[in-house]
């Protein structure tokens, strides 16, 4: 089948489960396990919010003119204490009060090693499972963007803020870590003028992944440069598809480049 990339579509379960969602139908991922998958790109990329051709993706599947206007890719995207809109400026005013003026939680993740992060309330546990996160445990929740973004740079002293995704992808599902206690660490460290926004339960939510055999050592591959790619899935984590030979393909990264997928 030929087919424009997204980012696979995740439900937490006893196995996280990974749906491809294309406009011929829905496919799960993970009975592609233990078989032979073909990727080739067609040369094509199309922008995963207008569909216009591209010769180059940015932010993970746009056209240049989406990306510098849209507010789905906006700087406070990535930097989220930069984010305006509770002073009323954005790109869409309309879209931040559905995405940034809403709760938000600012989290401790286990990707290999700790990491602080944020994410709407209602991205829970969805982006805790596209980082590859073994497990998760929420520190505070927000009435908005900008302050989550607040306490992530004030934890970002104490905390990494950035996947380390070779040593995730490695660690498979086998690292586990006392959450409880960094998260102590983290409201011990926080500002005073932020500890009102903490959250008082300390619920560690366990994610595990359909992986058959982690690799020792990963190497990731880019359409860009390898227009073709054959070998046996053992393993799915992140955004990632795991192959037998240690090579590692990030979907998400390749959002709306046209592929053939063969099984």
């Amino acid at each position: 089948m030929i087919v424009n990339l997204h980012k696979m579509r995740t439900v937490l379960s006893k196995e996280v489960e990974y749906y491809f969602s294309f406009e011929n139908g829905d496919y799960f991922v993970n009975n592609w396990l233990e078989k032979i998958v073909e990727i080739e790109f067609q040369n094509e990329i199309n922008c995963i919010h207008c569909g216009r051709k591209t010769k180059k993706s940015f932010f993970q599947g746009y056209c240049y003119p989406c990306f510098i206007k849209l507010p789905q890719t906006d700087e406070c995207i990535l930097h989220p204490e930069k984010c305006m809109a509770h002073k009323g400026i954005s790109r869409d005013m309309e879209w931040s009060e559905k995405n940034c003026l809403t709760d938000h939680v600012v989290y401790l993740s286990n990707t290999g090693t700790i990491k602080v992060g944020v994410t709407r309330e209602t991205q829970v546990p969805t982006r805790w499972i596209d980082q590859g996160a073994s497990q998760a445990i929420q520190v505070a929740q927000t009435p908005n963007r900008h302050i989550a973004g607040l306490i992530e740079v004030d934890l970002k002293q104490y905390f990494k803020d950035k996947t380390q995704w070779q040593k995730m992808l490695k660690t498979g599902n086998d690292t586990e870590s006392d959450l409880a206690y960094f998260k102590s660490m983290a409201v011990d460290k926080l500002n005073p003028d932020l500890k009102e926004y903490l959250v008082a339960s300390d619920e560690i939510v366990q994610v595990n992944y359909p992986i058959v055999k982690s690799p020792d050592k990963v190497k990731s591959f880019n359409l860009d440069k390898v227009s073709y790619y054959k070998g046996k899935l053992v393993g799915i984590k992140g955004q990632y598809l795991i192959f037998e030979d240690g090579m590692v393909f990030n979907v998400r990264k390749h959002g709306g480049y046209k592929v053939k997928l063969i099984l």
